[in-house]
């Protein structure tokens, strides 16, 4: 198929394509049929994709990434005329929030405008970021200021990293757009992936997808709180939930305790917090316990060891488990603080690339106390004699802090 011009057309542009939301998205639409180009800045990124290798750790991308490229279902590129091939554009970029927690509106206009002078009337552009509430209004009016006759729709992702390729075709796909075209497109799109569709409009899908990372990041905040509480007062906190969510449904989705992360949970709660003209007590106070958490940690362990004269060795530097991604983790935090509380910091992670990183038989021979930072099930069977902090009871063994 090609444009007027004769240049030749994809079903699908994928805007900041070969990131850890983006790429997965490319070979999901290619896995499914449809010609797929991942237009992105990084052209590191871009040479690793298109030579058939994965940029980071993506369960069950590799094969069908390999069969699309093969095909020439999917390719990369760091031209932004791509965008102008495409009959639909879908936005993945970061939107952060500044210094002062306050979120960035410009991050989705801006990737918009460096491509802007490609676009063509007729096109539908699919805002997947996570987003401040108005931001798809403000790329509405950004795109017809430039005389252009698009549609736009806000369709959220809700994946988790390493499970992508499966959430993809399982999770329920929201779909919002202020007009019947731009919503019916939008569904279309989506229905390659699943069936299950909820239509929003616009400004509530924006919502809906702040709401569901803060409720993971309040929960989270909830079990926090409460190991905290537990330890205070010298009892077990593992054993109390497992009596709290044993057959009991109503406390099921109660987690073990942990640092709550990412590029994502923090972030978008504060994105909550300012929409709500910072009147959020909830989710300001669940900033507070975990951005917390590794401080309060390293005052349990200065009550209870010398650590002034303890090298200290951190397992895992993700910002999860399972996971390479290492942005946001509050293990750097923990780092830094024991960086000034003990005599030497040592660190590890099976998966997390970094020259400062040492092996992990290395970590358990020279540490004379150990910090399960991330849950790596690399480390359920630790054989180690040495103190151990497991907050996440991976190990069922650790000592109590």
């Amino acid at each position: 198929m090609t444009r007027a011009d004769g240049a030749a057309t994809v079903d699908v542009c994928v805007v900041g394509g070969c990131g850890r939301v983006g790429l997965p998205l490319g070979i999901a639409l290619a896995s499914r049929g449809m010609s797929v180009v991942l237009y992105d800045i990084d052209a590191a990124a871009v040479d690793r994709v298109n030579s058939g290798a994965l940029p980071f750790a993506e369960e069950g991308a590799a094969q069908p990434l390999t069969e699309a490229l093969a095909a020439g279902r999917l390719r990369a590129s760091t031209e932004a005329a791509s965008v102008g091939l495409a009959d639909a554009l879908v936005v993945v970029v970061g939107t952060p929030v500044d210094e002062h927690l306050n979120p960035d509106l410009g991050a989705v206009p801006r990737a918009l405008e460096r491509c802007a002078e490609h676009l063509r009337d007729g096109q539908l552009v699919v805002l997947r970021s996570t987003v401040y509430p108005g931001v798809t209004a403000l790329t509405e009016k950004l795109l017809a200021s430039r005389g252009l006759a698009v549609d736009v729709a806000f369709c959220p992702e809700r994946i988790a990293e390493g499970r992508a390729m499966t959430e993809l075709f399982t999770l329920p796909q929201i779909v919002a757009a202020r007009t019947p075209r731009a919503l019916a497109r939008a569904e279309t799109l989506f229905r390659r992936l699943t069936d299950s569709i909820v239509v929003l409009e616009p400004e509530e899908a924006e919502l809906a997808k702040l709401f569901t990372n803060t409720w993971r990041y309040v929960k989270f905040a909830t079990a926090n709180q409460f190991w905290m509480m537990a330890n205070d007062f010298g009892l077990d906190f593992a054993r109390i939930r497992h009596a709290v969510a044993f057959d009991y449904p109503r406390a099921a989705d109660l987690p073990m305790p942990g640092f709550a992360a990412g590029p994502c949970l923090l972030k978008d709660t504060m994105q909550l917090a300012a929409f709500n003209r910072n009147n959020f007590v909830l989710g300001h106070s669940a900033m507070l316990i975990n951005e917390g958490l590794p401080l309060y940690l390293v005052s349990r362990l200065e009550d209870r060891f010398d650590l002034a004269g303890m090298t200290v060795g951190i397992l895992g530097m993700a910002f999860k488990g399972g996971s390479d991604d290492p942005r946001n983790s509050l293990a750097y935090k923990l780092r830094k603080i024991l960086t000034v509380k003990a005599r030497e910091t040592l660190c590890t992670d099976p998966y997390v690339v970094d020259d400062r990183f040492l092996p992990l038989a290395d970590v358990l021979d020279r540490a004379d106390l150990l910090v399960i930072a991330a849950p790596h099930a690399d480390y359920a069977d630790l054989d180690t004699d040495r103190p151990l902090v497991d907050m996440w009871g991976l190990t069922g063994r650790g000592v109590r802090v």
